[in-house]
C-alpha cells in the first residue's frame, strides 16, 4: 500500500478543516433556534399560511409529532393518495414543544382529526429532564386543547425500540423499554376514560421480546418504509373511528 505524499496529506488537512466551519455553523444554528424559536414555530410558518380553510366536507387530518412523523411525509402520497393529510412532525421533538405550537400546527389548520405521535424524545431528556407524568400532563393539555376546538384525537402508543443494530447504540440506551411500556399503558387508560381513539403502534410493531422488530428500523428508533407499511394502514382505522365519534 503506498503512503500518501506531503502534498495529499497536506491536500486532506485543508480538506477536513474546510468542513469544520460548517458543522460549527449548522451546531451553532440549531442551538440559536432553542433559543430564540424553541418550539419551532417557523418550522410551518409558510406552509400553514398558504393552506386553504378545509372544503366542505373535507376530513383534513393532521399528524403531529416528532422525527417518525416528520420522517412519514415522503411516502404520504403513497400511502394516503388523495388524501386530506397534513404532516407537522419536527424531528427531535417533546411533546412540551408541541403544546406550544398546537394552536399554529393543528388547531389553526381546522382539521377534524389530530393523530398525535410523541414521547420517546421526552423519555430521551431531549428537551431536558422529564417525569412521566410530566409527559402525560403535555398529552392531557393537548387533548383539553383539541376537544375546545372541535378537534378529534387519536393518541398513538410510543413506538418500541431496539438494540439489535449498531446503529441502535446511540438511541436505545436513552429510552428504557419500561418507559416506554408504562408511558404506554397510560395512554391507552386516557384514550378510554377521555373519549380519545388509541392506535396501538407498539403491539403491531414489537417481537416476542416487546422490542421493535429488527427489520423495520435500522437504528432501532426511526421506521423505516416497512415500519411505515405497517403503520399507514393502521392510522387509517384509527382516523376513521375518531371520524365516527369514538
Amino acid at each position: 500500500m503506498h503512503s500518501l505524499r506531503p502534498a495529499s496529506l497536506l491536500y486532506a488537512g485543508i480538506i477536513a478543516l474546510a468542513a469544520l466551519p460548517f458543522e460549527r455553523a449548522t451546531a451553532q444554528t440549531a442551538d440559536e433556534r432553542l433559543k430564540t424559536d424553541w418550539p419551532y414555530l417557523q418550522r410551518y410558518q409558510t406552509e400553514n399560511a398558504a393552506l386553504s380553510p378545509p372544503k366542505a366536507g373535507e376530513n383534513r387530518v393532521v399528524f403531529m409529532g416528532n422525527s417518525i412523523t416528520e420522517g412519514w411525509a415522503k411516502y404520504f402520497p403513497t400511502m394516503f393518495a388523495g388524501k386530506p393529510y397534513i404532516n407537522r412532525g419536527i424531528g427531535g421533538q417533546t411533546t412540551s414543544q408541541l403544546v406550544v405550537r398546537f394552536r399554529a400546527d393543528v388547531i389553526a389548520l381546522g382539521p377534524k382529526v389530530v393523530v398525535i405521535l410523541a414521547g420517546t424524545n421526552d423519555i430521551a431528556g431531549n428537551t431536558g429532564p422529564m417525569s412521566l407524568e410530566d409527559i402525560e400532563a403535555n398529552f392531557a393539555t393537548m387533548v383539553e386543547l383539541a376537544r375546545a376546538h372541535g378537534v378529534r384525537v387519536v393518541l398513538s402508543s410510543v413506538i418500541p425500540v431496539h438494540n439489535y443494530t449498531p446503529a441502535s447504540e446511540l438511541t436505545f440506551p436513552r429510552r428504557p423499554p419500561a418507559q416506554i411500556a408504562a408511558l404506554n399503558k397510560w395512554l391507552k387508560d386516557y384514550a378510554a376514560t377521555s373519549g380519545c381513539v388509541y392506535l396501538d403502534y407498539a403491539a403491531a410493531m414489537s417481537d416476542d421480546k416487546g422490542m421493535l422488530r429488527r427489520e423495520l428500523a435500522e437504528d432501532g428508533l426511526l421506521p423505516n418504509p416497512a415500519g411505515y407499511a405497517i403503520m399507514a394502514p393502521l392510522a387509517e382505522q384509527a382516523i376513521g373511528k375518531a371520524l365516527q365519534g369514538g
